[in-house]
C-alpha cells in the first residue's frame, strides 16, 4: 500500500501488477521499467513463485506469496517487469491503515482485464468486505467484466471506467446499475463531444486529465474540449475532479477538484477506535478519551497510579457534588484527575 501521488485518492494498493492492454501513454509499464532488476534472471528463479492459466487463455501469469529478492536482499517491486503478477503478500494491506482511505484499486494494473482470474478478483472482494471503512475505487477499460463477473454492489466500491476518445464513450453503458460508478476521462486525446455522445445521469463522479510524461507525440486537450466535459457534467449535476495536469491549460484558478460526498468523509478503524474512545463510566456514552476525565487509583504512596475508566466531564462533575467533594479547578476542566485513598488506607 502506498500512500498516493495521484491527486484523486489517498493510497494505492498494487496486489496486483502488470497489463496487456498495450497502451501507448502508459505511466505504469515505463515505472516498472525502472524496478524490475533483470527480469530474465528473475524468471529462472522459479522456486520463488509460481504459474496459473490467463483466464482468456493468453500466456500464464506470475503468483508471488512472498517478495522476491534480488541478490543483495533488497526487494523487487516488479520483478516479472510488466507481466500480469498476483503478490498475494499485499492482500491484508488495507488492514494497516488506522484511518478510512480512499484506495485506488491496482493503480499498476488493469484488475478487470479479460486475463485476470476470478479467483483473484474473489481475493479482492473479500478483503474489501472485510475492511468496510475504506472507500474502494476500481477502474478499468474493460468494464464488460463488471457484468461478467457479477461484481458487489456495495456502498463503499466505486466502479469506474477510462475512456480517452469518442469511439470509447459505450464503455460507460457497462458501468454497473445501483453501484456508485465514475468515469476517468484520461488522457484527453480528441474532442469528446461529451454533451452529445452519451447519458451522464448514472454516473457519480468524473475525473478528467491530460496525457504526460516526455513524448514528443502526446495530445494536448483544447481548452473548447474541457469546457465542453465541465458543462455537460454541471448540467446533469455531477461533481468534476481536474488533475494538476490541465493547470496549465485551464489556469489554477478555474481548476475543479469536487469530490462526491462519500469519498470526503473518513472512518477509524476497530483498532484504533478501541484505542481512542471508551466508556463513560457512569452515563455509558461512548466518547473520545480526550474529551473524557481519566479516573487513576493508587492504593499507597509513591506507588505509580493505575487508570481504571474514564468519566465524561458531566458525569464527573455530578458525582464530585454528590460525594460532597470540591470540584476541581479542572485547569478549566483538566483531562486528568487522580482519585486516591489517604496514606495509610489499603
Amino acid at each position: 500500500m502506498n500512500r498516493s501521488k495521484i491527486e484523486w485518492c489517498d493510497h494505492t494498493w498494487n496486489f496486483i501488477t502488470g497489463c496487456r492492454h498495450n497502451c501507448p501513454y502508459c505511466y505504469a509499464r515505463k515505472m516498472t521499467d525502472r524496478f524490475s532488476g533483470d527480469v530474465r534472471l528473475n524468471k529462472m528463479a522459479k522456486k520463488d513463485y509460481s504459474l496459473v492459466s490467463a483466464a482468456d487463455g493468453g500466456e500464464d501469469l506470475y503468483v508471488l506469496d512472498a517478495p522476491m529478492l534480488n541478490e543483495t536482499g533488497k526487494k523487487l517491486v516488479y520483478p516479472f517487469g510488466f507481466e500480469p503478477t498476483f503478490h498475494r503478500y499485499r492482500l491484508n494491506y488495507p488492514e494497516k491503515l488506522k484511518m478510512g482511505n480512499n484506495i485506488f484499486v491496482g493503480a499498476m494494473s488493469d484488475v478487470f482485464g479479460s486475463w485476470i482470474p476470478d479467483s483473484w478478483l474473489n481475493d479482492i472482494f473479500s478483503v474489501c468486505i472485510q475492511y468496510p471503512i475504506h472507500n474502494y475505487l476500481f477502474l478499468t477499460k474493460n468494464p464488460k467484466r463488471y457484468v461478467e463477473y457479477g461484481v458487489p454492489l456495495l456502498q463503499n466500491v466505486w466502479y469506474g471506467t477510462t475512456i480517452t476518445r469518442r469511439s470509447e464513450t459505450g464503455r460507460i453503458s457497462y458501468l454497473p446499475a445501483n453501484a456508485k460508478t465514475f468515469v476517468s476521462i484520461e488522457p484527453i486525446l480528441e474532442d469528446m463531444h461529451f454533451d452529445s455522445c452519451w447519458g451522464l445521469g448514472e454516473v457519480d463522479w468524473i475525473i478528467i486529465g491530460a496525457e504526460t510524461g516526455k513524448n514528443k507525440q502526446k495530445v494536448v486537450p483544447r481548452l473548447e474540449w474541457i469546457g465542453d466535459i465541465i458543462s455537460a457534467a454541471d448540467a446533469a449535476g455531477i461533481p468534476v475532479f481536474m488533475k494538476d495536469s490541465l493547470v496549465h491549460i485551464v489556469g489554477e484558478q478555474n481548476m475543479r477538484r469536487d469530490f462526491p460526498k462519500q469519498l470526503k468523509r473518513s472512518e477509524i478503524s476497530p483498532k484504533m477506535k478501541k484505542k481512542l474512545f471508551d466508556m463513560c463510566a457512569v452515563c455509558k456514552t461512548h466518547l473520545k478519551k480526550s474529551d473524557m476525565i481519566a479516573l487513576l487509583a493508587r492504593s499507597r504512596r509513591g506507588e505509580q497510579p493505575k487508570q481504571f475508566g474514564f468519566m465524561c466531564r458531566e458525569c464527573f462533575k455530578e458525582s464530585c457534588k454528590e460525594l460532597g467533594l470540591d470540584i476541581p479547578a479542572l485547569a478549566e476542566l483538566a483531562d486528568i484527575i487522580t482519585v486516591e485513598p489517604g496514606e495509610g488506607d489499603g
